[in-house]
């Protein structure tokens, strides 16, 4: 199984077990790291290719030093000028090792977080929008009206006449 994974702005095909030396993260060595930003995974038999990422796949990833990597040498030279400039440049890496690809469990809500969910509050209950009706708004006062669009969570309605609260929830519903 191999996937392809967004690191710090770079793609990188991995494996499990797999060493990556990849730009310094901020994070303590041996601490661990997912990573979202999964592009492709192959395991086999199915071959999954993001839209641009998967959603359902995280690569978990462990520090295991941070370090700087090789010289590199910068020379310039221009001729006959006399111009010369020697410059070095160490950069700063991070090794990780890949620990696991694994596909995200979707979680299933129990029964009893459903019967919460279905036991409104009675004002919960007042303000639902299969309750409202467009014509039963004309005749509530403006103080319902401002109780309904804060329960709604509409900006502004403190200020608003009620003619401009009925528009404002009946383009809600």
């Amino acid at each position: 199984m191999f996937a392809v994974v967004e690191i710090l702005g770079q793609q990188f095909k991995v494996k499990k077990d797999q060493k990556l030396f990849v730009n310094k993260i901020d994070q303590k060595e041996g601490s661990k790291i997912f990573f979202d930003n999964v592009l492709l995974v192959e395991d086999g038999k199915n071959f999954s290719l993001g839209t641009p990422t998967i959603k359902d796949y995280t690569v978990e990833a462990k520090i295991t030093k941070h370090f700087r990597g090789e010289k590199v040498v910068v020379f310039k030279k221009k001729r006959r000028k006399g111009f010369k400039v020697k410059n070095g440049h160490k950069q700063h890496l991070s090794e990780i090792i890949i620990e696991s690809i694994t596909k995200k469990i979707k979680k299933v809500k129990s029964q009893k977080d459903q019967k919460d969910l279905s036991s409104k509050s009675d004002s919960e209950k007042l303000t639902s929008s299969s309750d409202i009706d467009v014509k039963n708004l004309n005749s509530k006062t403006l103080t319902e009206l401002k109780d309904i669009a804060k329960s709604k969570k509409i900006t502004g309605y403190t200020s608003m006449k009620k003619n401009d609260l009925i528009k404002s929830i009946n383009s809600l519903n």
